[in-house]
C-alpha cells in the first residue's frame, strides 16, 4: 500500500488550478526540448506533463510522444492544446512513482517543473530511468533553491502544515550537486544549463495574489491559515511580497531555472 497515497490525493485535487498559469511554461518548454536534443522519430515521454506544453513542443519537433500526469483536469487541457495543433499524443493519467510503461519504452524522458513534486525523489527517478532505453536521454527543468521560485518554495515550507515524513523541498532538484548525487552512476555525459522566464505582474503583491489562485503549495498555506491564524497569514504575505520584490522588474518577476541532461548507461 502506498504510504503517500493521501499526499498524492491532495496533489491530484490541488493541481487543476495550475491550468490558468500555463502561459508562463510555454517558453521554457521550447528551451527544454532543445536542451534534450529531441529529434524526429524519437519516442519521448513527458513526465508530470501538466497542460502538455513540453509534449506538444516535442511532437511539433517530429517526436512520437506520450504525456503522463496525475491530474485529469490538466490532461483535459493538454488534450485541447494538442487538438489545436492537430497532434496525436498518447495522454495517460498516472503516477511518476509507478509509470505504466515497460522497461526501455522511450528514447527520451523529460519533465518540466513536474517530477520534482513527487514525494520520493529516488522512486520517481528510478521509474524515469527504468522506462528509458540504454543510451537514451533524461532531461528536466527545475527550480534552483537560490533564486525566486526555489526561495519561494522554502518560504512556503516554513508556513505550511507539516508534510509527511521524508518529503523535502522540490527545490532540491535545482541544486546541481543534489542532481549529480541522485543520478549517480546510472548516467553519463551529465550537462547543466540555465534559463529564465519572466512572469507578468503589476507588482510583487499582484504576483503573490496570482500564485494564491494558481500554485497549489501557496494555495495550501493560504487555506490553512485563513480564519485560523490571520496574523501568520499576513506575515506570510509580507514575506512573499518582499521576496518577489527582489526579482520584480519591468512588470514581471524573473524566475530562473536549471536545465539538466544526461545519458542513461
Amino acid at each position: 500500500m502506498d504510504p503517500y497515497a493521501s499526499f498524492k490525493a491532495a496533489q491530484k485535487a490541488g493541481w487543476p488550478m495550475f491550468a490558468s498559469l500555463q502561459a508562463s511554461t510555454i517558453q521554457p518548454a521550447a528551451q527544454l526540448v532543445r536542451h534534450a536534443r529531441i529529434a524526429p522519430g524519437q519516442r519521448v515521454l513527458d513526465v508530470a506533463c501538466g497542460t502538455g506544453v513540453v509534449a506538444i513542443t516535442a511532437a511539433f519537433a517530429g517526436a512520437r510522444v506520450a504525456g503522463l500526469d496525475l491530474t485529469p483536469e490538466l490532461l483535459e487541457r493538454a488534450h485541447e492544446n494538442a487538438a489545436v495543433g492537430g497532434l496525436a499524443i498518447d495522454w495517460r493519467e498516472g503516477d511518476v512513482e509507478a509509470l505504466p510503461f515497460p522497461d526501455g519504452s522511450f528514447d527520451v524522458v523529460v519533465s518540466q517543473f513536474g517530477h520534482i513534486f513527487a514525494p520520493r525523489p529516488e522512486v520517481a527517478l528510478a521509474e524515469m530511468l527504468r522506462v528509458l532505453t540504454p543510451g537514451g536521454t533524461i532531461a528536466f527543468a527545475t527550480w534552483p533553491p537560490e533564486v525566486f521560485v526555489g526561495a519561494m518554495l522554502a518560504l512556503v515550507l516554513r508556513y505550511s502544515p507539516p508534510l509527511p515524513p521524508g518529503i523535502g523541498s522540490p527545490a532540491a532538484w535545482g541544486d546541481p550537486s543534489v542532481v549529480r548525487e541522485r543520478l549517480g552512476t546510472a548516467v553519463r555525459d551529465l550537462v547543466f544549463d540555465r534559463g529564465e522566464v519572466r512572469v507578468p505582474a503589476l507588482s510583487p503583491a499582484h504576483h503573490r495574489q496570482i500564485t494564491e489562485h494558481t500554485a497549489p503549495p501557496v494555495a495550501r498555506v493560504v487555506q490553512a491559515l485563513t480564519g485560523v491564524d490571520d496574523q501568520r497569514l499576513a506575515a506570510f504575505r509580507r514575506d512573499y511580497d518582499a521576496l518577489a520584490a527582489e526579482y520584480f522588474e519591468g512588470n514581471a518577476v524573473r524566475q530562473g531555472y536549471l536545465l539538466t541532461r544526461a545519458v542513461k548507461r
